[in-house]
Parts: structure tokens; C-alpha cells; sequence
């Protein structure tokens, strides 16, 4: 049985925003009050980890609405697949706290990269699950997307794969390089998606000719 994928978005939209919004509660207050802002300044691989985790779940949000708003119809599959990448970003503070902690304490940074990557490689691993299961004869998906829009959508989801994979790799070598890799990330996937772009141009080309 199909349905309308509107209550799936909804619902992800509030796992991902409390997600998100419990990030900041692993930001611990400094109890030496007598050296506050030597305190606040040790502080600083919570704010690294803030930061990271918190642009990085914005992009999965940001990319959950460019696959979604492609979908036209959600099946037990799809919605069985999404739940699993709903319980993976619900896990992302932990994963954001484990690297917090061995920055601060300089100890197991290798395993904290790697362990962080992870949570977020097997984010790109249902990302990549969802869409190619949707677009699957475009059985799932909108009319008004086309092929080249969907390759291209595709080829956005699977460079993902490859580039956390790279910085987890990385992390295991130098952990510190790892995780700038994976931030790296950030910048990059927030740029449209060109495929996407063309898509809606000629849809209002065509409108406007009409």
C-alpha cells in the first residue's frame, strides 16, 4: 500500500530537529567558576564536535527534503528504511559527545573519528538505499523529475559514500585530518544540486510559455 509521503517528512523533520537540539546539551559548564574562561576555552572539542555534528545533520535535513520532494508516493519500505535513518541520526549526539570527549582528554581520538564517520557513512548508506529504491522505475517518484535529474541526485548521494569513507579511512591514520575531511564535507554539500536546478528551470520556462 502506498501512501502520501507528507507525515513522513513531518515526522523526520521533528527527530531530526530534536536531534539537532541535543547537541548543545552536550556542552558541559565548566565547575571551576574561579578560572571561568580558562574553563570555557578547554571547551573547545565540544564546540569542534558542536559544530561539525550540528552543520552535518542540517545537510541531512537539507538533502532529506531534495529526496522527498521527489517522491510522490512512500511504501512500508520506504517508511521501514526511513525509520532506520531516523534511529541513526537520533544517535548522532552520542556520536558527537564520544568525540568531545577524546579531544579533551586526548586519548582514543582514532576511534572517535572512525566511530563518528561511521554514524554518518551509514546515514549515506540508507540516503543511497531510499532514493535508488524510489527511483526504481520511477515507480516512487514525481513526474516532474526527470532522468538526468535523478542521475543526478544519485551521483550526489553516492559521492558521499566515497568522501566519509575517505575520512574515516583518514581518521584512522592521523584523527585529526579525518575529521577535517568530514567537515569538509560541509561546505560542498550544501551546493545545489545542478541537475535539480536545470529540472525546475525548464519546468518554468515551460510555464511561462504556456
Amino acid at each position: 500500500m502506498e501512501r502520501d509521503p507528507l507525515r513522513t517528512v513531518v515526522f523526520s523533520d521533528a527527530v531530526i530537529a530534536i536531534a539537532i537540539t541535543l547537541l548543545v546539551l552536550e556542552i558541559r559548564v565548566p565547575q571551576d567558576a574561579q578560572d571561568l574562561l580558562h574553563g570555557l576555552i578547554t571547551l573547545w572539542p565540544s564546540y569542534l564536535a558542536y559544530v561539525v555534528t550540528f552543520m552535518l545533520i542540517g545537510q541531512i535535513w537539507a538533502n532529506h527534503h531534495v529526496m522527498f520532494d521527489q517522491i510522490r508516493r512512500v511504501d512500508r519500505v520506504v517508511l521501514f528504511l526511513n525509520t532506520v535513518l531516523l534511529m541513526d541520526i537520533a544517535f548522532l549526539p552520542f556520536a558527537a559527545s564520544v568525540l568531545a570527549q577524546a579531544f579533551h582528554e586526548g586519548h582514543g581520538q582514532r576511534t572517535a573519528v572512525v566511530f563518528h564517520g561511521l554514524t554518518f557513512e551509514l546515514a549515506a548508506i540508507l540516503f543511497n538505499v531510499i532514493w535508488e529504491y524510489a527511483r526504481r522505475n520511477h515507480r516512487l517518484l514525481a513526474t516532474t523529475i526527470d532522468s538526468a535529474g535523478a542521475r543526478a541526485i544519485s551521483w550526489r548521494f553516492r559521492l558521499a559514500l566515497v568522501w566519509i569513507a575517505t575520512g574515516i579511512l583518514l581518521g584512522l591514520l592521523v584523527p585529526a585530518l579525518g575529521l577535517a575531511v568530514i567537515a569538509a564535507f560541509i561546505p560542498f554539500y550544501w551546493l545545489p544540486i545542478q541537475g535539480e536546478i536545470a529540472r525546475v528551470k525548464r519546468r518554468r520556462d515551460s510555464g511561462g510559455q504556456a
